[in-house]
């Protein structure tokens, strides 16, 4: 079980979970989350013991972004003005896990309204799926924001003008479940009650594929997203070369020879 106060973290079968604890506030982020959250993905990227990540939120949503009475009260740190202005450690720093070079494969588990902020945890998920109940918005134009670092991920996920209606109409549009898989934010909608046990069977069937294999796959892709063909086929194919000095690259072959289940060990 978790030691942290706004982040529950637990890992079982390999698979960590983490779950926002905020639910009387919606599960808004204040700073001592971003740093719970933070240092969260930072034991799933060192520990060798977990293989997969799924992250959700306690009660009926999974975030509603950023803490706005902390935005009004000056609750979060900033970075000083000469990064601030250059955009380096507010966006490397953001408790997120591409920022965090995660590269094991996280499951977003949508439960209910996704806003601003968190939007970055679903459009940075490798396999986001969510509740019938979950909706999107991103409301930083309504409150005087500029919706930055979430509608760059956004725009690289669904179309363009779908980004681009999502954050010049702010709070007054609400993406549902059912749009959202339609545009490609999520990959699968499910009902309420089935949400974490899907996303469990999804950890698992990633869990029966050989780790280093799935690992490198996801980062060969990511690494070479916006790179001419060539490029992101040798950065894919420098990974495959690291896998292949692997003992699992010689276990599958000689698991499927002798008929039987591979045993992985991600080494």
């Amino acid at each position: 079980m978790s030691e942290f106060q706004t982040v529950l973290f637990e890992v079982e079968n390999r698979v960590a979970t983490i779950t926002l604890n905020r639910p009387e506030r919606k599960n808004a982020m204040n700073q001592q989350m971003k740093d719970e959250l933070r240092e969260c993905w930072r034991r799933v990227k060192a520990d060798p013991d977990i293989w997969v990540a799924i992250v959700t939120g306690a009660g009926d949503a999974f975030s509603s972004g950023a803490d706005v009475e902390s935005l009004a009260t000056g609750g979060f740190v900033k970075p000083d003005r000469w990064r601030e202005l250059a955009m380096i450690e507010g966006i490397v720093e953001l408790p997120t896990p591409r920022r965090l070079r995660v590269h094991k494969p996280v499951i977003a588990a949508v439960n209910g309204v996704v806003a601003g902020f968190s939007l970055d945890l679903v459009t940075e998920a490798d396999i986001p799926i969510a509740s019938e109940r979950a909706y999107f918005l991103d409301p930083h134009v309504s409150i005087g924001y500029v919706s930055s670092h979430e509608m760059v991920n956004m725009a690289r996920r669904v179309p363009l003008a779908v980004c681009l209606r999502m954050a010049l109409l702010g709070s007054r549009e609400r993406m549902a479940a059912q749009r959202a898989y339609e545009v490609g934010l999520i990959t699968e909608v499910v009902p309420h009650d089935r949400l974490m046990p899907r996303a469990r069977e999804l950890a698992e069937m990633i869990l029966s594929n050989a780790p280093l294999a799935v690992w490198g796959t996801k980062m060969a892709i990511l690494q070479g997203i916006g790179l001419p063909i060539p490029q992101a086929e040798e950065i894919a194919a420098g990974y495959l070369e690291i896998v292949e000095q692997s003992e699992d690259h010689q276990e599958g072959p000689r698991a499927f020879v002798e008929k039987r289940k591979p045993v992985w060990k991600a080494r």
